[in-house]
């Protein structure tokens, strides 16, 4: 199996492509691409706050990423350094899935941000992926809850 590595920026555009292709319920257009590729290209800097590991394509471009997005929380006890990650991405391309990648990438991810001081994890895992979670040490928080909020135009104002 191939070895899992640090995402440079360079792998953002197959990062956001994972993405939308495997996770996303309506897979994004070529500006919303190209517009996650950016951003997260930056952010996937030296000094920046998303982490990523990958599995190489044999055939070109990536097979599994990881991607975890780190911010800062209070510090606590069990938050000493006052570091939290939310895994954003973890996704397979149909041709190279029951192989191990996302296991061994998102295990890779794991062990990279306990060495950069994070110690608290979240994630959103659908029912097929709780398992892979799980064997991880994830577990499920039944008070975790979630909201969208959109910004409501107010009349004369067009910000």
């Amino acid at each position: 199996m191939p070895e899992p590595r640090l995402a440079t920026p360079a792998d953002a555009a197959e990062i956001a492509r994972l993405r939308s292709e495997n996770i996303l319920s309506e897979p994004l257009d070529e500006a919303w691409l190209i517009a996650c590729a950016n951003q997260l290209a930056l952010r996937l800097q030296d000094g920046g706050d998303a982490r990523a590991y990958v599995v190489d394509s044999p055939t070109g471009g990536l097979a599994t990423c990881a991607l975890g997005l780190v911010h800062a929380v209070l510090p606590a006890p069990k938050y000493p350094k006052g570091l939290a990650v939310r895994i954003h991405a973890v996704a397979t391309d149909p041709a190279h899935r029951r192989r191990g990648y996302a296991k061994a990438a998102l295990a890779a991810l794991l062990d990279h941000l306990e060495h950069a001081g994070v110690t608290l994890y979240e994630l959103y895992a659908s029912d097929g992926s709780a398992p892979l979670y799980e064997s991880l040490g994830f577990a499920a928080d039944p008070a975790l809850m979630q909201m969208t909020r959109f910004p409501v135009a107010v009349e004369g104002n067009a910000s």
